[in-house]
């Protein structure tokens, strides 16, 4: 499977090269609900800013709620908007309370194995039905479908049936993805380059955590640039933790030497990786997109690098706390949507 024309086009002709929107940061922040005509107008300001920005990317996966209705919405309110690449998710279980996606993950990285297995005899159908889910509310604008995958157990990796149907989705023109988490994000991502359907490789790009304070999978991801996948950086800036961790002392005190803010200190340290094609970013205001543009071009030291090095967390203990992180927001978004 190759990497759509279009797809490649628009991120190589894109203003703002390298950088992403990950839409679903929407929902760390009130107002939360969807429906509401503030939400509505925020989500829209945020979208003709990172436009304005010169964005191209827009990860729009249904994580945190109705992010594709609403950036359906606000496409169909700029017409001229023809070279975005939108990607969404799936692998996410819809739970029903307060209107959330990803408070169940269908095979997140603490499921057993046991488990996991349990979910594959019903992968191919969730698909089915989420593929045509987004497709729906994306109004056919889906370039990029990324899959979860936090398990080395993960029907992503295992259930050859769901590759064929996904080298079918690929041949449609549709990129296909996967979207690691957990601990074993190295083994995960080699694991998912080995996968061919036919002669072909099927999975054309990698999203992953990396940060000052996660750097594990490091290596394999300069080996899914080099085998010609799109290596996209999630979580670039540790959502918000460096601040609580050993490592701020630190990244402040190059901040410091470097006229800049920690923010855009963390997101150097990813920039520098020539593997990093894209680089999401969750800002809000178009001073903060000006930042996170303006990080491409900060140069660290070695010096710098090796003591951002020395701050890192081992990978449990750093995904033990992402996760408690994320259990907690969610709550907060479950309880804001009940309460709009």
């Amino acid at each position: 499977m190759n990497i759509p024309a279009r797809v490649q086009e628009r991120l190589a002709t894109a203003p703002a090269q390298r950088i992403g929107l990950d839409l679903a940061s929407v929902y760390y922040s009130k107002p939360i609900a969807f429906g509401s005509g503030v939400l509505s107008e925020r989500l829209f300001t945020l979208l003709d800013t990172v436009y304005a920005g010169g964005l191209r990317y827009i990860d729009a996966g249904r994580s945190y709620g109705q992010t594709a209705e609403s950036l359906t919405a606000w496409l169909e309110q700029r017409p001229d908007v023809e070279d975005l690449v939108i990607c969404s998710k799936w692998g996410f279980a819809y739970t029903g309370a307060g209107g959330q996606w990803g408070s169940t993950y269908t095979d997140g990285w603490r499921a057993t194995a046991e488990a996991a297995h349990r979910y594959i005899d019903n992968v191919t159908a969730a698909y089915r039905r989420q593929i045509a889910e987004d497709r729906a509310l994306l109004h056919g604008r889906l370039d990029l479908y990324q899959i979860d995958a936090s398990s080395l157990h993960s029907a992503a990796l295992t259930n050859h049936r769901l590759h064929g149907q996904l080298a079918e989705l690929a041949a449609s023109g549709v990129m296909i993805g996967l979207s690691t988490s957990g601990p074993d994000q190295a083994d995960i991502i080699r694991a998912a380059l080995a996968i061919r359907v036919g002669e072909l490789p099927l999975f054309r790009s990698i999203a992953s955590t990396y940060n000052v304070l996660e750097t594990s999978a490091e290596p394999a991801l300069a080996e899914a640039h080099a085998a010609g996948c799109v290596v996209t950086v999630k979580d670039a800036t540790a959502n918000g933790r460096i601040a609580h961790t050993r490592a701020a002392a630190v990244v402040d005190q190059v901040a410091l030497e470097t006229g800049t803010a920690r923010e855009a200190v963390a997101l150097a340290a990813v920039f520098r990786h020539p593997w990093a094609d894209l680089v999401l970013t969750n800002t809000t205001t178009a001073s903060q997109l000006a930042m996170n543009i303006a990080a491409k071009g900060i140069r660290l030291t070695a010096a710098q690098l090796s003591r951002l090095a020395e701050a890192t967390a081992p990978p449990k203990a750093y995904w033990r706390c992402r996760t408690a992180l994320h259990e907690y927001r969610s709550s907060r978004v479950a309880g804001s949507n009940s309460d709009a």
